[in-house]
């Protein structure tokens, strides 16, 4: 049973390998063939408005309901203690730091990221992308490119974007439901934050929409068994690409910190 489960563990740990291996040769391909003609700006523009204007829905609904339950949250813990003037500052760091990028990456990568991920994964099992091959066209070049600098572009609009709408939404509810000072609502805001809060903000933004966009591309492109497999590539795309935001997010906060 121990030589069983330590051959299983040496498999599984063989192929996570290959994976990774494929993975980072993909996306040093992606990256060089980014600046070589031909360019298939077309194909760019139809991503941004797939991943960018198709997601602002669900972006949207996150960012408002985030800055109305954080305003809440903070309102009602600072009044404890006679700090609620500071709702404004913490709302405004905590959404553009924090909150604005990952929330909006976590929803892109389950709405966008699984799209293109079940897009791919269907024309690859269909054999639409030997198709390509066979036309002596790249697939990686039409296929992954645009969707890769597509969510690179995408995803730092989508997060500005959210960051506007939760913090209206924290300022409506503090100010017209709470009954808070407006004045001293962005007074507290502006007073102590900096342009690099928002600057930070965007730099994790650009990250993850990479992520996003090269992690549903590449379990879609590489997917194999049919509808089964298509599925189970959808599945990797959205959990591998929301890990990988949690853990850059972690490595990016400390470097901007």
């Amino acid at each position: 049973m121990i030589g069983k489960s330590l051959g299983a563990l040496g498999g599984w740990a063989l192929h996570a390998l290959g994976r990774w291996g494929e993975s980072a040769l993909l996306f040093v391909r992606t990256l060089g063939l980014t600046f070589r003609p031909p360019f298939y700006f077309r194909n760019l523009i139809y991503q941004i408005e797939s991943i960018g204007i198709n997601s602002l829905p669900v972006v949207l609904l996150t960012s408002a309901f985030t800055g109305l339950v954080l305003a809440l949250q903070i309102f009602s813990g600072f009044q404890r203690f006679g700090a609620e003037s500071m709702t404004g500052t913490v709302v405004g760091y905590s959404i553009v730091r924090e909150l604005g990028p990952v929330l909006v990456g976590l929803m892109v990568a389950g709405r966008a990221g699984a799209a293109m991920a079940a897009e791919l994964g269907t024309m690859r099992v269909t054999q639409q992308i030997d198709a390509l091959y066979a036309l002596s066209a790249d697939p990686v070049r039409y296929l992954i490119v645009p969707r890769f600098w597509a969510g690179v572009i995408a995803l730092p609009l989508l997060v500005s974007l959210g960051d506007f709408i939760a913090i209206w939404a924290s300022y409506a509810l503090t100010v017209w439901v709470l009954g808070a000072n407006p004045v001293v609502y962005w007074d507290s805001m502006f007073d102590f934050m900096e342009l690099w809060d928002f600057y930070s903000g965007l730099i994790k933004a650009t990250v993850f929409g990479g992520i996003i966009a090269f992690v549903a591309s590449f379990e879609g492109f590489t997917a194999r068994g049919g509808a089964r497999g298509v599925g189970g590539a959808t599945t990797r795309a959205v959990v591998g690409a929301a890990s990988l935001i949690l853990a850059a997010n972690y490595f990016i906060t400390y470097l901007v910190v």
